[in-house]
């Protein structure tokens, strides 16, 4: 029986999404005798296994912690495995071995192969020929590799390349990676870059008998590359070897560890997870939420708040909203009107930095008016709650694009966990109206934006809107990204234990789809469940 799990991401038309996570994190069990995993994550640690099954993807649905304090800085880097060796010396194998052995989430395998550059016609008709040497180092991208796992190490959003071997070139697809705790590098020429070898946290070269590796090569060259045997032995001996003899087997003077027999060698890949782990648990955790509710208190309100004049129209809203166990007939009114009202005061308010526009009219006269600075305008909700504003903003901006991020609670700790995002295309050139409809802590909002940085889009042009804050959500977000704005209908003074805005409105997704809140961690800022 196989104890990995299947991961597939989320995916669309001109979506982004969690999908740079290995395909293989395991459940906590040992996958040899000798290699065995270490401590549980709490999330991993439950009777029955964080994932949603549907009739075409498994969703792995462990989340995200907090990779940032609360300034909004990144505190945690990615710990970044370089795995060297010659063509086919198991490097893959190792690792999928290593990966399964951390269980831990939040894993990114990234290979050198995606990273071959686009070749000429010339190029082309040289590697039909096998005549092409596809293991010198001329023949990767090393500026865009480099750049690549520099963001990733961040935390940053990436796009990395597919690479079709059958046709020696580049898909026009390229696969969104975002996120990791973990980054597992490999390729052949891993080592051989100086500015590559600097991102390296741990160096581990594979060491595989020559025989074994040419062996594995022809199965896997005819098998997946459909090449013909006489081709792939040419190009082995003219190009493979003597690579590997001048470029890769000089390289494991540099390592720090090294693998002989690749993925049979359990002793040493348990010293790696042994290593990786410690490493890891040297990154001290904070409590985010509890900080968050110790800071700025007594602070005078941000001038990057705006709140909503109020009129008797918002305040029959406002007055619905917060009435206990408000019949079904009123919850439609709950995001909607005052929603419509935020939304428009938001345009009008020239929040977006509209610029002065003249127009011909059809009867030829000349109209003064104004016109969006930027690109356009794109709506992005935080899940469940901020979800119920959508059909809003539509009705004042019926051509917006919409984007998704979901974050939860986690029951144990307390603290929000990034579970799924989906964004359009090209958001870092948008403005972005960040909805949610209540903002307590702050805690779910600081995380959006934190995503909506790492997918560079600039600070100044995030707006978050809600319906309600409490002043300490306002404190938190404006403390940590001076330049977002923060508009609201209405400010309330107080937070409880539960983090529960006082007087507030509840958790406002369990009132309006009618659910039951699963625990006193849930609160409305936080989207609790799917």
């Amino acid at each position: 029986m196989s104890h990995s799990w299947e991961l597939l991401h989320f995916s669309g038309s001109g979506d982004e999404s969690l999908d740079g996570l290995t395909s293989r994190i395991p459940r906590c069990c040992p996958l040899t005798p000798s290699l065995s995993p270490q401590k549980c994550t709490t999330s991993q640690s439950q009777t029955v296994p964080p994932l949603l099954r549907t009739n075409k993807r498994t969703i792995y649905t462990a989340g995200r912690p907090p990779w940032y304090n609360v300034t909004g800085t990144t505190f945690k880097e990615a710990f970044v495995i370089g795995l060297c060796g010659g063509s086919a010396s198991g490097k893959t194998t190792v690792a999928n071995k290593i990966i399964e052995a951390l269980d831990v989430p939040w894993v990114v395998l990234l290979s050198m192969d995606s990273f071959y550059k686009v070749l000429t016609k010339e190029e082309q008709e040289l590697a039909a020929n096998n005549e092409y040497n596809f293991d010198h180092p001329d023949a990767f991208d090393f500026e865009l590799l480099v750049n690549v796992l520099r963001k990733l190490k961040k935390g940053k959003s990436i796009k990395v390349p597919v690479y079709d071997f059958t046709s020696h070139s580049r898909r026009k697809e390229w696969k969104t990676v975002y996120g990791a705790n973990v980054v597992i590098f490999e390729g052949i020429l891993a080592f051989a870059n100086k500015e590559l070898l600097k991102l390296l946290d741990m160096k581990v070269f594979v060491d595989t008998d020559s025989d074994i590796r040419l062996t594995r090569r022809l199965k896997r060259d005819v098998s997946q590359r459909g090449r013909d045997i006489g081709g792939i032995i040419k190009q082995y001996n003219k190009f493979v070897k003597p690579a590997f003899e001048q470029y890769i087997e000089p390289t494991v003077q540099l390592a720090d560890i090294v693998v002989p027999r690749g993925g049979d060698n359990f002793v040493a890949l348990d010293l790696i997870v042994q290593h990786v782990h410690s490493q890891l648990e040297k990154k001290m955790d904070v409590i985010f939420r509890s900080a968050l509710a110790s800071a700025h208190q007594g602070q005078p309100l941000p001038d990057t708040l705006s709140v909503l004049k109020s009129s008797p129209q918002v305040r029959v809203c406002l007055l619905l909203q917060k009435i206990n166990e408000a019949p079904d007939r009123t919850r439609p009114l709950f995001p909607a009107s005052p929603g419509r009202c935020l939304f428009r005061y938001f345009l009008f308010c020239s929040f977006l930095g509209l610029q002065p526009a003249s127009v011909e009219t059809p009867q030829g006269s000349v109209y003064h008016g104004r016109r969006l600075s930027g690109k356009r305008i794109t709506g992005v909700s935080i899940l469940r709650a901020g979800e119920t504003m959508e059909q809003a903003l539509m009705a004042v901006c019926k051509d917006i694009r919409l984007g998704k991020i979901l974050i939860q609670t986690n029951h144990n700790t307390g603290e929000p966990e990034l579970h799924y995002l989906r964004l359009p295309k090209d958001i870092s050139e948008d403005f972005v109206i960040l909805m949610d409809s209540t903002v307590s802590t702050g805690a779910a909002a600081l995380m959006a934006i934190r995503v909506l940085l790492d997918h560079d889009v600039a600070e100044d042009k995030i707006f978050l809107l809600s319906l309600l804050m409490a002043e300490m959500g306002i404190h938190s977000v404006a403390y940590a990204f001076p330049k977002v704005r923060i508009i609201t209908t209405a400010v309330d003074k107080e937070v409880n234990h539960e983090f529960h805005i006082i007087p507030g409105i509840g958790n406002f997704g369990d009132r309006y789809f009618g659910t039951d809140a699963p625990s006193d961690w849930c609160e409305s800022d936080d989207g609790m469940d799917l």
